[in-house]
């Protein structure tokens, strides 16, 4: 039987105040090919419910989290719906402490890590000079990434994993006591995390459901196969 994977929805509000959630159908289409049953969960009233219905958990790319100190004029922030942050941070709660097969992409990596206990580079071209650009306006930027061996993120992806794209300026700086650095970027900008021990608790800063076929097989099967476990 296909496991049943939830997929939290971005919140979005428009000059009328009428709300609406979006996901983009890649993310659906890739755990589809990979043998699951995506669904979408918009924000309702009690996540921990909805966690004790699937199989697992899919946090995909969303806004940004805003800084509580000023950044210099002109760095502009994708603010998250307090009640969008507030329902993801719950999901991603409630299916730690089930023991629920989990993934993060890009806004879903940064969250587990601030879930447990780590921290943010918000404005990466001001918290750390040294790294490449990391995102344009024209689409994805594509950079080196090196896999530390031994983890669970180098056993799906294999040795052949070297690049892959970019579309962020926000990155974890800390990933907290909790998780493991399990690849970085060229740069040495945090580009996955896993929670060592847990049946399967992947965070990625890229975006896999936009890679090519193997890579998002890897990945998104990888995925899927803990979530029939």
């Amino acid at each position: 039987m296909r496991p049943l994977v939830g997929v939290a929805a971005g919140v979005y509000g428009n000059a009328t105040g009428t709300s609406r959630i979006e996901l983009g159908l890649d993310y659906t289409r890739a755990l589809e090919a990979s043998g699951a049953v995506p669904v979408v969960l918009p924000i309702q009233a009690d996540p921990a419910d909805l966690v004790q219905r699937i199989a697992g958990l899919v946090v995909p790319g969303g806004p940004d989290f805003v800084p509580t100190t000023p950044y210099p004029a002109g760095v502009e922030f994708d603010a998250a719906p307090p009640k969008q942050l507030a329902f993801d941070t719950a999901l991603i709660q409630a299916a730690l402490e089930r023991g629920t097969s989990f993934l993060g992409i890009c806004w879903g990596m940064q969250l587990l890590a601030r879930a447990l206990g780590g921290s943010l580079h918000h404005h990466l071209p001001v918290d750390v000079p040294s790294a490449r650009p990391h995102k344009t306006a024209s689409g994805d930027l594509e950079h080196g990434l090196r896999v530390e061996p031994g983890t669970r993120l180098a056993a799906l992806l294999g040795p052949d994993a070297d690049r892959v794209n970019s579309r962020h300026h926000q990155a974890v700086a800390d990933p907290g006591p909790a998780l493991r650095i399990s690849a970085r970027a060229d740069d040495g900008v945090v580009e996955a995390l896993e929670r060592p021990g847990a049946p399967f608790c992947v965070g990625v800063q890229w975006h896999p459901e936009r890679m090519d076929a193997p890579h998002r097989r890897a990945l998104f099967g990888g995925f899927v196969a803990a979530c029939r476990d």
